[in-house]
């Protein structure tokens, strides 16, 4: 099977901090890196190293050349990432010395690209397929109910969170994926409690305290994996990639929940994004550490 992802492609510019600033403050860095981010690229490279066949679909500036070239390095499709006037979308990402983040968002490309670019890449999807999804790209709605048409899965990640836009795609969705804070975001807004939402499938990552999944009456839980965090940036991402490329692999939810948590702990261990998110032997390596 494959994995299509209409996903955001980011260059990300990493400021480490003694501490998150304030309102007025300015703060010296203590250090400053380059990588390649996007919540979009971050789970097609999570996916992709995770094992699975993954079909990248977005679009990038003229000087976005390089993160297509990263992409397709590990393995990800690359061929209907589309190549547009509008700059690369890039992130400002602040991490202090616990390890938390504040990170501001210019979307560019992401926004800008053709609806043109999702119907040439879908139409090589096939019924059983899956397509991913995150709140930073253009044409969500319209993509969800294509591939629904097609009778692919879709597994959405409502982040960053925005009611407007969950409303809009929730009644293609079959898996959704969010974190706790959006959870209880969510279930302010539409009134109901995140179960009462009538999804066939519902992904809660909780940090620290782990995560669980939820569907046909039942909850399987993944226990946390206590790891020393020196930077959480991508965490979600790469617990998204690697429980879509577990389900695409045929696991069941509770052993994609636990393959999920355990990549997303060992990510946390390393500084960066989707350069920083590990390959599926150095996740069993750890699993098996874990006992």
């Amino acid at each position: 099977m494959t994995i299509y992802n209409l996903g955001s492609i980011n260059i990300d510019h990493f400021y480490r901090l003694p501490h998150l600033p304030e309102p007025g403050e300015t703060l010296a860095a203590t250090s400053y890196s380059v990588g390649l981010g996007g919540k979009g690229a971050n789970q097609s490279a999570a996916a992709a190293k995770a094992g699975a066949r993954v079909v990248h679909i977005g679009a990038v500036g003229p000087e976005g050349g390089w993160t297509v070239d990263r992409l397709k390095g590990w393995g990800v499709d690359t061929g209907a990432i589309a190549r547009i006037e509008t700059p690369t979308g890039h992130a400002i990402i602040n991490v202090d010395a616990g390890a938390e983040n504040t990170i501001i968002l210019f979307p560019g490309a992401n926004r800008a690209m053709p609806f043109e670019v999702v119907e040439k890449a879908l139409a090589g999807a096939s019924r059983g397929d899956t397509l991913m999804m995150q709140n930073e790209t253009a044409h969500q709605a319209a993509a969800a109910k294509l591939a629904r048409e097609k009778g692919l899965h879709v597994m959405y990640s409502a982040a960053p969170f925005d009611v407007d836009a969950v409303r809009a795609v929730l009644k293609y969705v079959s898996i959704l994926a969010v974190n706790a804070v959006e959870a209880q975001q969510l279930s302010e807004a539409m009134g109901v409690a995140p179960d009462d939402l009538g999804l066939p499938e519902l992904l809660i990552t909780r940090g620290g305290d782990g995560a669980e999944w939820r569907g046909d009456d039942k909850i399987f839980r993944a226990a946390p994996i206590k790891v020393e965090a020196v930077d959480t940036t991508g965490a979600g991402d790469t617990f998204a990639g690697y429980f879509a490329a577990g389900r695409d692999a045929g696991l069941t939810p509770s052993q994609a929940l636990d393959l999920a948590g355990a990549a997303a702990s060992l990510k946390v261990t390393r500084t960066g994004t989707a350069d920083a998110i590990p390959l599926r032997a150095e996740v069993e390596a750890f699993r098996k550490t874990l006992g």
